[in-house]
């Protein structure tokens, strides 16, 4: 396929992720949703690091924070760091199994949930429960199936 089709199969599956970042949910489950851009911008920064990279994470970022009314640029910094952690690591972690992949997105989310809390703490929203570290265990829950169906996507689109 050309680059064109590759961005725009690259791009729905973001368009997607961000429908399941703003789908609401019962205030119970709310707390626990994954980081569903995140998994994707991983998984694509794992797979084909050349096509999506650090610049692509950074306006994602700042797409989520329009999105969720969040302060310019908090978003776009953690998945920025995300995004340069995992093309800095891509070789070795393509080949790991699916659960140690899933530990290291969980080591890979949780500098992104630390800048997060960084910043809300310096607005006066610092959350004081464990609850806000929640996503980062069910996005390490939800990181084989995300990775088999990103996979199958980028198979499907012969995205190299």
């Amino acid at each position: 396929m050309n680059n064109s089709s590759d961005f725009f199969t690259i791009v729905v599956t973001f368009i997607v992720a961000m429908m399941l970042m703003i789908m609401p949910l019962p205030d119970w489950a709310r707390s626990y949703r994954p980081e569903w851009i995140a998994l994707a911008l991983i998984y694509w920064n794992i797979a084909v690091p050349k096509k999506v990279g650090v610049g692509i994470a950074w306006m994602l970022g700042l797409c989520v924070d329009v999105i969720q009314g969040a302060l310019l640029g908090q978003h776009a910094l953690g998945f920025a760091i995300t995004a340069y952690i995992a093309i800095r690591f891509h070789q070795r972690v393509r080949v790991y199994p699916l659960h140690q992949q899933a530990m290291f997105v969980g080591m890979i989310l949780l500098p992104y949930m630390s800048i997060s809390l960084w910043i809300l703490g310096i607005l006066g929203k610092d959350p004081k429960t464990w609850v806000y570290w929640a996503p980062v265990i069910t996005s390490v829950l939800v990181w084989p199936w995300i990775f088999l169906v990103l996979r199958a996507v980028r198979k499907t689109a012969s995205i190299y």
